[in-house]
């Protein structure tokens, strides 16, 4: 018994060569794709070189080609035309659901998360290097602690990469909102903003 087609795509390259991506099932069931470069032949004929993959196989596959196209675009290799960036999520984004602060808070509540997380979700995003859980991290071992940000300033906070005037000023109004909440009077270096 030959191997079934279950689904297949295909496109031209010009009039001489056509591509064919075929997901097929083998004779012991097997599911793979094979890839099929067909090109005509002046006397009328079909070369046809083919690659297969095992199913089981392709999350490597496709991440070693989404890598290989990464770094030949970088190298601008005579032949490669640029196209849209393939871009590898990083960051919480690339976490799984269930380890993302806010999917958890709404699935648990906020006493789920650390204090890392819910200063992360004020923080908003990190930076290329670090996370914005990464970044609270840094911030709260340097304050040590949530309690040393109730002495917080503008300045202090700026101090750290990642850190402008729209993160800096969420956390300070979070801070005087939860004093003000609290009936706290507490003053010092929160008040300080940049002229």
């Amino acid at each position: 018994m030959e191997s079934k087609i279950m689904y297949t795509e295909a496109f031209p390259s010009g009039p001489m060569r056509h591509y064919f991506f075929d997901y097929k099932q083998g004779a012991r069931g097997d599911l793979f794709v094979q890839l099929t470069c067909s090109e005509k032949l002046r006397d009328g004929g079909y070369q046809r070189n083919r690659v297969v993959f095992f199913e089981r196989d392709l999350p490597l596959v496709v991440q070693a080609l989404a890598s290989l196209c990464h770094h030949a675009g970088h190298l601008k290799l005579k032949g490669i035309k640029e196209g849209p960036e393939v871009r590898r999520e990083r960051g919480i984004p690339s976490w799984e659901p269930d380890m993302k602060p806010r999917e958890r808070m709404l699935a648990h509540g906020p006493k789920a998360l650390s204090d890392a997380e819910l200063l992360a979700m004020l923080i908003g995003s990190g930076t290329p290097k670090e996370t914005a859980v990464d970044l609270a991290v840094r911030i709260l071992k340097a304050f040590g602690g949530l309690h040393g940000l109730l002495g917080a300033s503008y300045k202090r906070l700026a101090r750290f990469s990642g850190m402008g005037m729209a993160k800096c000023s969420a956390i300070l109004s979070t801070i005087e909102i939860s004093m003000r909440l609290f009936g706290r009077n507490v003053e010092g270096p929160s008040s300080e903003l940049p002229a």
